[in-house]
């Protein structure tokens, strides 16, 4: 007999959950289902993410509702839009043989007419993020007063992110002798007393204890120093080939500069954060959920409520200040049972943390050494050759081309072919790894190379042999950093690792290149116009007579475009205008890369790394 039965789940929900993979019950929905079916108590269930909480409360919210009648009769709040779209899409999954079950995701940055018409039409579940609920009530769209049933989703999360007033302003509008179900990964004592203040004794269950890891989580810190934060992490990807992971930034401007740094250097990523629209969010959740990117560069908020399987790797690119919030970010992986590692690059002035860490979660950091340059290359190099032996051979569609490519290797002996593929992609491994120096360091070191202001972590020597020019389009051009890279690389015929920092302004742009692709850049930009527009390309800093670009240079200070007056001290600007667009991924660090659009405002196809 199936175990869900057993718990009392009805065949129909049974059948659906079981082609969705649902074999036997988690902890959690093993100990939470038969409670929550009785529908007698209040409820707090304590359990780390990814461990079925959905379905905990979900299979018995389907089992408690008259689908009969088409008012709401349970309300689930969570704390994104992510979370809130997934716990919608499931409870319709798990419906999916019942008759009349609708479901509605409330939640903001989509359109709230279509939201409020199909509350119009009769909904029996409402699932919404706090914002958007509070909006509809206030329209006076929804009644509430025939609910039974209140979940409260990543209770921790919603208080962390400030929906303490909003939680208590929405609850006011639900009658009181409803049941109001708590789920939470910690027990802070804000959802202590949320507990307390809407809840009538309720029956509490933890899975494992209180805020402590998933067990199937390994835990991994990398002592570096902070000027080798970008390439050490780098290194830690490249000895990863199969890597699938969620990369943790403190900010979005450093999310923003990570993901901009990594494309430029040939990786498959994307940055997720709050300044993104959700359009934007979803185009870079459906390329991540695809695995058309291997890494996302995301802040705590923007990645609340990911619930994407098989990710391999939880990467702290920077711990995050809150302390509970580590939990959050490991439980990314390692989810339904599966195995994941979360990891942190540290400094030694962040090893008191790990050591708090350890204490909150309950599990040892095992210090790892970020892998010599050899070390990588003989990884990258073993998983060329896993490639080539797993490679899907179309034999009808090749036969024809077999002869040519013959006639042309037949000099070459079975080992020769052998060592030429394997070192297509090889040889880059090895230029960029040779005489690589160890990133590694001791608790001892470090302390003073690592003072300074460091706001990304990255090594700022790369303004040593550049040169700081600037352009005459930014922002308000439709250009994003990824854009204008693209811009320059394919006009001045140069590659993305000769192009430095990008500072994009409203009206204007100054962006480093490498001394010896100056001259390139002035040249791929003559008689260059944009959108009707000519192009103009100066060198910035104190005046140097004749503009190269068409017009004649400036003195630092001087007004550009009427916007400009001194970069010194001005905003770093790591959002976005207008629309966003897809960055390319090179194929190789130094190619010239696809995926940007031309001065025309056309795009180029592009080529993944992956």
């Amino acid at each position: 007999m199936n175990p869900f039965l057993e718990l009392g789940i009805r065949h129909e929900v049974v059948n659906a959950i079981s082609e969705l993979g649902f074999e036997k019950p988690s902890p959690i929905q093993e100990k939470a289902i038969p409670v929550l079916l009785t529908g007698n108590d209040d409820f707090v269930g304590l359990a780390q993410t990814g461990t079925g909480k959905t379905a905990a409360f979900g299979l018995p919210l389907l089992e408690q509702l008259d689908f009969s009648q088409k008012h709401p009769q349970a309300l689930v709040l969570c704390p994104t839009r992510e979370l809130c779209l997934q716990i919608a899409k499931d409870l319709q999954n798990f419906a999916k043989y019942i008759d009349n079950v609708h479901v509605v995701a409330v939640y903001g940055g989509a359109n709230i007419s279509d939201q409020l018409r199909q509350i119009r039409r009769g909904v029996q579940i409402v699932v919404a993020t706090p914002g958007r609920m509070l909006d509809i009530i206030g329209r006076n769209a929804i009644d509430f007063s025939n609910v039974k049933y209140v979940v409260l989703d990543e209770a921790d999360e919603m208080l962390n992110m400030g929906f303490q007033e909003d939680i208590n302003n929405i609850l006011s509008e639900t009658p009181d002798e409803k049941k109001t179900w708590l789920f939470s990964a910690t027990m802070p004592r804000e959802v202590r007393r949320i507990a307390q203040k809407y809840m009538n004794d309720p029956f509490e269950l933890t899975v494992g204890t209180k805020n402590t890891g998933n067990a199937n989580i390994e835990h991994h810190y990398y002592l570096i120093k902070a000027k080798d934060k970008y390439a050490a992490f780098k290194r830690i990807v490249d000895s990863n080939p199969d890597i699938f992971g969620i990369v943790f930034c403190r900010t979005k401007i450093e999310t923003q500069d990570i993901a901009e740094a990594l494309i430029k250097d040939g990786y498959n990523a994307d940055s997720l954060h709050g300044d993104l629209s959700q359009q934007q969010r979803d185009k870079v959740m459906k390329r991540y959920r695809d695995r058309s990117l291997q890494l996302l560069i995301a802040t705590d908020v923007a990645a609340r409520g990911i619930d994407v399987n098989d990710v391999t790797h939880v990467i702290n690119f920077s711990l995050p200040d809150e302390v509970e919030n580590y939990t959050h970010r490991s439980g990314r992986t390692a989810r339904a049972g599966k195995t994941g590692i979360s990891l942190s690059l540290v400094n030694v002035k962040e090893l008191s943390k790990i050591r708090h860490i350890e204490k909150i979660i309950g599990k040892p950091f095992e210090k790892k050494q970020v892998p010599q340059g050899a070390e990588v290359c003989e990884k990258q190099l073993f998983s060329i050759v896993k490639k080539i032996e797993n490679v899907e051979v179309n034999d009808e569609q090749i036969a024809p081309f077999l002869p040519a490519i013959m006639e042309n290797l037949e000099s070459l002996s079975k080992e020769d072919i052998i060592k030429r593929f394997a070192s297509l992609e090889f040889n880059r491994f090895l230029d960029y790894y040779k005489n690589a120096p160890d990133l590694n360091i001791e608790a001892r070191e470090g302390s003073r190379e690592d003072r300074g202001d460091r706001r990304d972590g990255r090594s700022r020597e790369g303004s040593k042999g550049y040169t700081r020019l600037f352009m005459n389009l930014g922002s308000v051009d439709e250009f994003t950093r990824g854009d204008m890279l693209g811009f320059i690389c394919n006009n001045a015929n140069i590659s993305g690792k000769s192009i430095g920092k990008i500072d994009l302004k409203g009206v204007f742009t100054f962006f480093e290149v490498q001394d010896a692709e100056v001259e390139k850049v002035f040249q791929g930009f003559q008689g260059v116009d944009y959108n009707g527009r000519q192009v103009r390309i100066e060198v910035s800093g104190e005046g140097r007579g004749e503009g190269r670009g068409g017009d004649r240079g400036r003195s630092r200070g001087a007004r550009r475009d009427g916007g400009y007056r001194s970069d010194r001290g001005g905003r770093r600007d790591g959002g976005f205008s207008g629309e966003r667009r897809d960055r390319g991924e090179r194929r190789d660090r130094g190619g010239n890369g696809g995926g940007f659009r031309d001065f025309s405002g056309r795009r180029k196809e592009s080529k993944s790394k992956y």
